[in-house]
């Protein structure tokens, strides 16, 4: 046993000297004593506070006694998935099994099972009748009230009535666990915790919730689900911790699903205090004859700088699990972890990423925020940027200068991903961050999120408008040009999402066409629990107006907006030439230098962009194109400034 690691085995726990412990935490990862890892966070901060706890890790969901390790602990089990949603984890968007699991010995997949916190909950209660269990983690975060579930296209209950669980402590959940086990460990039954944010309960009764807003009830919303799209509005409205209100959601006359406003945001005294946490910062010794646990290897070396983002893009879960008021560690924390960092074994140099859900956020958005809290109903960046907001890069500015500059650091990467409005809104030090970022953070490729380029579907996601990325890209290429480096800007591309049309596909694919760049793997919307956008995909509204919104949903629609972004594909020619007729662009199809795809052999006539014929579609087109050979020919720029060639899964 490494005695710097949590008990894994009754025997970690007698060699300890223990007879029991408080918590036995269950998790769907392999067991990783890493901050970037929940389980590491939660575990650590219970042993802080005085509490025992052991881990099973990945235990075998058919076997009642893989959760029996260390016995009946003495206040309550806790259950998470793990990192990822379980579903995430296994499934790729077109409900394929993904062939690995980052998260597993050796990457290996099939670790866990669906739906991962509902079976571990249920193999407890086959053992474990009235021992209290307490969910965690982003699968049961996401899903604590009525979900939408795309793998089997349903709307799914609280994950607390199909878990046979206690509590859901939902959110980031250092506080809540804290005041559970608290108040567990002076004696009140689990049944009693009905007071603490952060946390879901179920009750039979009414009684006693007071100051309570009712949701659609569950049946209403299977009869209507416009009804799911008014409940989460209202779920959306109440997510911020100064002035969400307690939440009720009917599943009958006599059952209920009660959520307590959220737990209040971690000041950087307190975030400092988490990641002074011992952690081993490793996976533990046993999966070293698997080659370890891949998840490791991109958190390594890196420093999470900040929580929360107040970016909402409508397609991201983080809002309704981090918040919109953003947290941040010290200056001091940050720098004491990355001189750490130096001494561990393996560090050649290289901090990987400093950043959060959003790299370059490191306060809230306004002041107001810590003393009121985000405001309901108008968002922070988009359209555009509130006349309140406080653009500053200057503390993060520092924060790099500081890191770079520490013996034994050669480079300090900035990876997790910048958002470019909110640079440009920063008037005093925006450009001086541009110079920095291309000067010292970026090896060969930046990664940017514009999403999309037509301005219908990225007022839908919640982004700002295309030319606010033209603009920003214009800066970074200047940048770099100070800077005398050849470095590009690598744009994450969506597909199919709400509000996309063929119409819209078309025009991201000239935008790529005009770019020289085809990237070679392409995100389609992936419909996950907690998302604005699952909301637009389940009910076909924006639930934030009730307006009708576009949906692609066959999968033969989505592949065809797929195919247009990666038109140059051989093996997309007939989607893409599919897609074209379909959307009514045939001037798209020739041998102009506008041009996506050439006519099938044997047609007649010269189709739309043909000699003579005017171009169409707008942009630049990359230098040396030549008109006969579309999409970036012999002679273009293989890549141009503004793009790069790799693309997330």
């Amino acid at each position: 046993m490494n005695a710097s690691f949590l008990p894994v085995s009754r025997r970690d726990m007698e060699e300890r000297g223990w007879e029991g412990v408080d918590f036995v935490y269950v998790s769907g990862d392999a067991y990783v004593d890493h901050p970037s890892f929940g389980m590491a966070i939660i575990t650590r901060l219970l042993e802080a506070h005085g509490y025992r706890v052991g881990v099973v890790a990945q235990p075998d969901w058919n076997d009642p006694a893989s959760v029996a390790e260390f016995g009946e602990p003495r206040l309550a089990f806790l259950v998470s998935a793990g990192n990822m949603d379980s579903m995430v984890n296994h499934y790729t968007v077109a409900k394929k099994r993904r062939s690995k699991d980052a998260y597993s010995p050796g990457g290996r997949a099939g670790l866990r099972p669906n739906h991962a916190a509902v079976v571990y909950s249920n193999l407890i209660r086959r053992t474990f009748k009235r021992t209290p269990i307490v969910l965690g983690g982003i699968e049961a975060s996401l899903r604590r009230l009525a979900h939408y579930d795309y793998w089997s296209d349903k709307l799914k209950r609280s994950i607390l009535l199909d878990s046979g669980a206690n509590l859901v402590s939902y959110g980031m959940g250092e506080r809540s666990i804290v005041e559970v086990a608290d108040a567990l460990a002076a004696g009140l039954s689990i049944e009693d915790l009905t007071f603490i944010d952060g946390t879901v309960y179920r009750t039979r009764s009414l009684e006693h919730v007071y100051d309570a807003v009712t949701l659609p009830s569950f049946p209403s919303m299977q009869a209507d689900k416009l009804e799911y799209a008014r409940s989460f509005a209202v779920q959306y409205a109440n997510s911020d911790p100064f002035t969400g209100k307690r939440l009720v959601e009917p599943y009958s006359d006599h059952e209920f699903v009660v959520q307590n406003p959220p737990a209040a945001p971690l000041s950087a005294e307190e975030l400092d205090a988490v990641a002074r946490l011992p952690f081993a910062r490793t996976y533990h010794p046993r999966y070293e004859r698997d080659g370890g646990v891949p998840a490791i290897e991109e958190v390594r070396f890196s420093l999470t700088s900040s929580r929360g983002c107040f970016g909402e893009c409508s397609f991201c879960a983080l809002t309704f699990h981090q918040g919109r008021i953003v947290q941040a560690r010290s200056r001091e924390s940050l720098v004491e972890e990355a001189r750490a960092l130096t001494a561990e074994p393996g560090f050649k140099g290289y901090i990987h990423d400093v950043g959060g859900p959003t790299a370059n956020f490191r306060a809230p958005a306004c002041a107001k925020q810590l003393k009121s809290g985000a405001c309901s109903g108008k968002r922070c960046l988009a359209p555009e940027p509130c006349r309140k907001l406080e653009a500053d890069h200057a503390d993060y500015l520092a924060l790099l200068r500081e890191l770079r500059a520490l013996p034994g650091v050669r480079k300090v990467f900035v990876r997790s991903g910048v958002r470019f409005d909110y640079v440009l809104a920063d008037k005093e030090h925006g450009d001086e961050f541009i110079d920095e970022l291309a000067a010292h953070h970026v090896s060969g490729q930046l990664r940017v999120a514009p999403e999309h380029v037509s301005d219908a579907v990225l007022s839908v996601m919640g982004k700002p408008s295309r030319a606010v990325y033209d603009r920003f890209l214009e800066r970074f290429e200047a940048a770099n040009e100070r800077a005398r480096r050849k470095q590009y800007a690598v744009p994450y591309l969506m597909s199919s999402h709400p509000g996309s049309t063929l119409k819209e596909a078309v025009e991201l694919a000239e935008y790529c066409r005009d770019l020289g760049y085809m990237p070679e793997q392409v995100q389609d919307f992936y419909p996950t629990p907690g998302s604005m956008s699952t909301v637009m995909y389940c009910t076909g509204v924006d639930p934030r107006t009730m307006k009708p919104v576009y949906v692609p949903k066959s999968p033969h629609e989505k592949a065809l907006q797929r195919a247009l972004v990666q038109y140059r594909d051989p093996k997309n020619r007939a989607l893409v030439l599919e897609a074209l007729r379909r959307a009514g662009r045939t001037d798209l199809i020739g041998y102009g230098p506008k041009c996506l795809v050439r006519p099938e052999k044997g047609s007649c006539g010269r189709p739309g962009g043909a000699k003579g014929s005017k171009p169409s579609g707008g942009g630049r087109q990359p230098k040396g194109a030549e008109g006969g050979r579309p999409g970036g020919a012999k002679g273009a720029r293989g890549r141009s400034k503004r793009a790069g060639g790799r693309r997330r899964d």
